[in-house]
């Protein structure tokens, strides 16, 4: 256990320092934004690309974990849909907590964590749980939500333009791009791989400090009365089922599929127990304020899991491992 903490530690302890440093404005509040372009158009790529070019391609096309991973992530969703549904929580709020429910944090987290912990081996299963992720339960989930008073075509038309908002990511892009130079066995220039590198390098530590920082300022809004404070009762089971349901889910259902013939190995299982034993993506919080859900129910549900997620995690691991 102690050696597992060795190495969870510093993930934990950067986020924190990214809270207190916008709760004690040491770095404003209006420069958290820049923190995320970073990563987000530049650091977290780089990073997702190198791994992808150093995956073997069968890691990043195996059946076995795709279908347990979108499985187990529409079934969470549609549970969390229907338990939190009721005369507070209509179909917008309802869908975006379910997002929170089955997106762990994979990219900012989640694959440097795991690499850290497993190997270079665990990063394939992980990224591949990212981009169905990002692609299926993140378009479910948007078109879920504009069935809040939305006809048909609402609920279409938000689907084509979360399709869109897919294809403007340059995650998904960098991690295809890496799987070609993994293909092709190509290797890029020295001077462009040194500057990947430099970029890859600053993902995991700016990333992590970033997801503290949003996390304080959605604290610090929700306490501004700028978003309302939610009732404990409606997040706190969404944080629960983030962080016990998910990846127990996966759990069973992985190992029920290994035991009919699907072609997965163990290995592979417990990288997607891990990454769903993971708090939920911080990322969720921006989507629901463009959305027009309830951001403050959505930043508690990120706070708490991952607050929480230090010790599930830690014991997560220890249990897997």
């Amino acid at each position: 256990m102690l050696q597992i903490f060795i190495i969870t530690f510093p993930f934990f302890a950067l986020v924190l320092c990214g809270y207190l440093a916008a709760r004690r404005r040491m770095l404003p509040l209006e420069a958290i934004p820049g923190l995320n372009g970073f990563v987000l158009f530049f650091a977290l790529p780089c990073m997702l690309y190198r791994f992808g070019a150093s995956t073997p391609i069968a890691q990043l096309l195996d059946v076995g974990v795709f279908a347990t991973w979108l499985l187990c992530a529409l079934v969470t969703v549609g549970f969390t849909v229907v338990v939190s549904l009721n005369s507070r929580i209509g179909w917008n709020d309802a869908s975006f907590g379910a997002l929170v429910a089955a997106f762990p944090n994979s990219g900012f987290m989640g694959v440097p964590l795991l690499v850290a912990l497993l190997g270079t081996q665990a990063a394939g299963p992980a990224i591949l749980t990212m981009v169905i992720d990002m692609v299926v339960t993140t378009s479910l989930c948007i078109a879920l939500s504009r069935l809040d008073g939305a006809d048909a075509h609402g609920a279409a038309k938000a689907l084509k333009n979360a399709l869109k908002g897919v294809l403007t990511n340059p995650m998904p892009w960098a991690i295809l791009l890496g799987a070609l130079v993994s293909v092709l066995g190509w290797a890029p220039p020295k001077p462009v791989v040194q500057t990947v590198g430099l970029l890859a390098d600053a993902a995991s530590p700016v990333a992590l400090f970033t997801i503290g920082a949003v996390l304080a300022r959605s604290q610090m809004l929700a306490a501004a009365g700028h978003v309302k404070a939610p009732l404990l009762r409606d997040y706190v089971p969404v944080a629960l089922i983030k962080l016990f349901f998910h990846p127990l889910l996966v759990l069973l259902v992985g190992a029920g599929l290994i035991s009919l013939g699907v072609p997965m190995t163990r290995f592979a299982l417990t990288v997607m127990v891990l990454t769903a034993a993971l708090p939920s993506a911080s990322n969720v919080s921006l989507l629901a304020e463009r959305f027009g859900a309830d951001n403050g129910r959505i930043a508690r549900i990120i706070l708490v899991s991952t607050a929480a997620a230090f010790v599930t995690f830690t014991l997560a691991v220890s249990w897997m491992v």
